[in-house]
């Protein structure tokens, strides 16, 4: 999440989404492993080896050759849906904070279809606190909320790969000095 401060009365949070390295990693290993298998499955059907690495064109077809087929479509399927994520980038969008409409704007890309953008307006006077949740353990989360008056607590960080402890404070002091708000959690 980076901020920006483009005038005293308006605090702006971009928010990263599904373009991150480590998905960019997964959709192409899932991919390379994807065709692999299909073209493994395929050099045993059609008697010719399709792959640089290794002779599969011995194996039977059935039931190996179905199988490796069946494990090369399904991930070719899912890289698809990762790939498509990356295109979409869902999840990602901005937290505004304004002081001259006395509104914050959260919105986030969604899915293609009617409503891609989510978007949430609260009015500032409805704020209780900014609450940051840390929680360690096997899956840890690190997240900051936007406790209102008469909402559930908004997430205002990203879904995904926790952030720093120092970042999430920092990110938590800014926001609750600028909405003179109290920061709970910490």
């Amino acid at each position: 999440m980076t901020t920006n401060k483009t005038k005293q009365q308006t605090l702006r949070q971009n928010i990263l989404g599904s373009r991150r390295f480590s998905n960019f990693l997964w959709a192409s290993i899932v991919s390379m492993g994807g065709v692999g298998f299909l073209l493994a499955g395929l050099s045993s059907y059609l008697k010719t080896n399709l792959l640089i690495v290794s002779d599969t064109s011995e194996l039977q077809f059935i039931p190996q050759g179905v199988a490796l087929t069946f494990y090369g479509v399904a991930g070719l399927l899912l890289a698809s849906y990762l790939w498509l994520l990356l295109v979409w980038n869902v999840g990602g969008g901005y937290n505004e904070f304004s002081k001259e409409t006395g509104k914050i704007t959260i919105s986030r890309q969604g899915y293609p279809g009617k409503n891609r953008q989510v978007e949430v307006q609260i009015p500032i006077d409805e704020v209780q606190s900014i609450r940051a949740e840390i929680r360690e353990g096997l899956t840890p989360k690190r997240s900051l909320y936007l406790r209102s008056k008469k909402r559930r607590d908004v997430p205002l960080t990203r879904v995904g790969e926790p952030i720093a402890l120092s970042t999430l404070e920092n990110q938590g002091a800014e926001l609750a000095r600028f909405l003179e708000v109290p920061l709970e959690g910490l």
